[in-house]
């Protein structure tokens, strides 16, 4: 993101400082003593006007006033008891901060930085806020500066750390999962007590999503309730803790872990936290991922209006056995069905004929492409489409080239056994020399041939994580390091290949975060395409992420989870839910299946505009008989509707010859709907409050429904 223009200007000297979005305020305060940032008030606007519902007396018994304060940020020391953001000390001393507070200072538009400093210890902390133009959001980061003669140990550094009031517990909204099962939601009740997730796999992992979802539990989930969300800006290590409080509130802190357990910040050296984006709904769960879409389209910036095209990816359907031959046989057949886009996947490169080799090696097989990959790509682009190609840039093969040239640029720990995972070891991205052989490497991948899309594939985590030679562990900050090289690596992409269309993955979902999706036009949620499997995926995804980043293919995968088998149709309508792939293979398609899917694919480009571009709203769960995903032009002159029957595999409704329904939202009740393909019409109110009928049927499982407003 853009900082705010305008020159900083002194803002009150104790508050309050409020900070406006398009729907809501963020105001922060000064606690009465003066000694921290406190949050005031946090809701739609007008909310702070009146007494904070997080006010109180400042008496406590057996804590300090510190550690029941809805404190901002604040270190160990001043909050010795409850939970700090910041622990700090001099190597061998004692740890604590004790600040004072400064200054503040506001920008226009919308930032404001407020700045304490212990002297003592030699630190100046910056709490910084910055609000998101058009969205809800607003961004929080701190900044640490050494201004003493010694260096400092920092053993804690969080982002910030956001307070809600509840009563007598909060309601934690989280997303969970597995390789293969990513992005399931979540629930927990915590009336008391601390709940933690994190991740220390050097990406954000599968198990969790450094994604939260706060609200009341005496409230609904849905509708008119208040929700509080934040999301971690980092594609490294990260923890995110909510503390239940004395005091009938929720403290909830995130940031980066460190790989060492601690850092070190030298005399003149500042350490700047990642961004953590808070957001604000008063319309539940549903609401505050509609304030995350907005948020994902505006960090997509002018590439929001890129088309996403319509893809085939031949990895299920060739595995490692890559031929020209075969692979131009498949995108003939794609051609056909109305593919925009060609990928070839893994197998593409010299000693790829499983998992045991090749990775590093990036160049094409010249058994594999015997006339050449100019020729191969030309034939591709022949029929029409775009050519893309999988790559796997941080890996390295310890059969390869690479590998054999430089084995120091690998993770390893001097005197100890590397553990192999898939076969393959990870590149010490922190290295300025791994940057500049990735950085070259798709320099001239991207410059010598006609390559116009690149899905980057991570698929194994840092292990024995060590630079031998390089220093104390304390200092060299691994993760950051790593984190630093993917990133500019991306942005060196977006700079010098701006039409080069980039597909994050990591395992399937294992790196999807905000600093990611800035930088890659779509992501990869899970390896995971089962059709009920997938729809789980897809739902716990679209509560955390926009549609125009959710990659999601049609393949003939039979369920893992949820084996119950589904139409052809409900494994488009499923796809259709974000950016359209095809990952079958298509070879062995009937001709009824292949003209089916065509007929799918010229459905879906007619409506990509609405479903990557519009206001989202999840209607029921994959866990009823149907649900549903709406999607409509902000203006409401289209309603796209996409739905499943989830329950019985014969399509039975409860009631036999009654029609599933579906209610929607946020539609004029006073206007009239009419349904594109049937010509039927239906007010809005009928649709509110009736519901849009589906007729499931053994045959027929999923389906569209798209209403133009009269």
């Amino acid at each position: 993101m853009t900082p705010h223009e305008g020159p900083p200007v002194p803002a009150p000297a104790a508050g309050p400082w409020i900070l406006h979005t398009e729907h809501t305020v963020y105001a922060v305060t000064l606690s009465p003593d003066g000694s921290r940032p406190e949050l005031a008030a946090w809701g739609p606007h007008g909310a702070e006007d009146g007494p904070s519902p997080l006010d109180w007396p400042g008496r406590t018994h057996f804590i300090t006033p510190a550690d029941a304060a809805p404190a901002e940020y604040i270190p160990q020391g001043m909050r010795p008891f409850t939970g700090a953001d910041l622990i700090a000390q001099r190597p061998g001393e004692e740890r604590g901060v004790w600040w004072s507070f400064t200054g503040a200072t506001t920008e226009d538009g919308g930032a404001l930085r407020l700045t304490f400093t212990d002297e003592l210890l030699g630190l100046d902390v910056a709490v910084c806020y910055e609000t998101v133009p058009g969205t809800d959001v607003v961004r929080r980061w701190t900044e640490l500066t050494c201004t003493g003669e010694s260096e400092l140990r920092l053993e804690r550094f969080d982002s910030g750390a956001i307070n809600v009031p509840v009563r007598k517990a909060a309601r934690l909204t989280y997303l969970t999962g597995q390789w293969s099962q990513e992005f399931q939601l979540t629930e927990l009740d915590l009336a008391r007590g601390r709940f933690e997730i994190a991740s220390t796999q050097g990406v954000p992992g599968h198990a969790y999503a450094p994604w939260l979802a706060v609200q009341d539990a005496a409230l609904p989930a849905e509708g008119d309730t208040p929700t509080y969300g934040i999301a971690l800006e980092w594609p490294g290590n990260w923890h995110i803790t909510a503390d239940a409080e004395p005091g009938g509130a929720v403290r909830v802190r995130a940031g980066r872990l460190p790989h060492e357990g601690a850092l070190r910040l030298a005399p003149g050296d500042t350490l700047t936290t990642p961004v953590l984006a808070c957001a604000f709904s008063a319309e539940g769960r549903d609401g505050l991922a509609r304030v995350w879409h907005r948020h994902e389209r505006r960090l997509a910036g002018e590439r929001l209006g890129r088309t996403r095209k319509v893809l085939y990816n031949s990895w299920e359907a060739t595995g490692f056995d890559v031929s020209a031959a075969d692979q131009l046989q498949l995108a003939r057949t794609a051609a056909g069905l109305g593919v925009e886009l060609f990928v070839v996947d893994d197998g593409w490169f010299p000693g790829r004929h499983d998992d045991t080799g090749g990775l590093g090696d990036w160049r094409p097989d010249q058994v594999s492409f015997p006339d050449g990959f100019e020729a191969f790509i030309a034939g591709v682009r022949d029929l029409g489409m775009d050519f893309g190609l999988w790559i796997e840039p941080e890996a390295v093969s310890p059969a390869s080239e690479l590998y054999a040239r430089h084995p120091e640029w690998v993770y390893r720990i001097e005197g100890r056994p590397a553990t192999l995972v898939r076969n393959q070891l990870l590149l010490d991205l922190g290295r300025e020399d791994v940057q500049r052989f990735v950085l070259d490497t798709l320099d001239e991948l991207l410059g010598t041939y006609d390559i116009s899309y690149l899905k980057w594939d991570m698929n194994r985590p840092p292990t024995e994580r060590g630079r031998p030679g390089a220093g104390p562990a304390e200092a060299l900050d691994l993760d950051a390091a790593h984190v630093r090289g993917y990133l500019r690596v991306l942005d060196h992409l977006r700079s010098h290949h701006p039409d080069v269309t980039v597909e994050g993955c990591a395992g399937g979902g294992g790196r999807i975060e905000h600093a990611t999706l800035a930088r890659t036009d779509v992501v990869w949620p899970s390896d995971n395409t089962a059709p009920l499997d997938r729809l789980s995926i897809q739902y716990g995804y679209l509560h955390a992420h926009a549609p125009h980043t959710m990659s999601s293919w049609v393949t003939d995968a039979p369920g893992v989870f949820d084996p119950r088998p589904r139409s052809l149709a409900f494994r488009f309508v499923t796809a259709m839910a974000g950016v359209l792939g095809v990952g079958a293979d298509i070879r062995r398609w009937s001709e009824e299946q292949r003209a089916e899917a065509a007929g799918w694919i010229a459905r879906y480009k007619e409506l990509r505009d609405v479903v990557h571009h519009g206001e989202t709203r999840l209607l029921g769960t994959p866990a009823d008989a149907t649900c549903g995903v709406q999607y409509a032009r902000d203006d409401g002159s289209r309603i796209a509707v996409l739905a499943w029957s989830t329950g019985p595999l014969d399509g039975a409704p409860l009631v036999p010859g009654r029609p599933a329904r579906l209610r929607l939202r946020g539609l004029d009740p006073a206007a009239r709907y009419r349904d594109a393909e049937s010509g039927g019409e239906y007010s809005g109110a009928y649709l509110l409050h009736s519901g849009l009928p589906f007729a499931w049927t053994a045959a027929h499982d999923a389906g569209i429904a798209v209403l133009d407003r009269r």
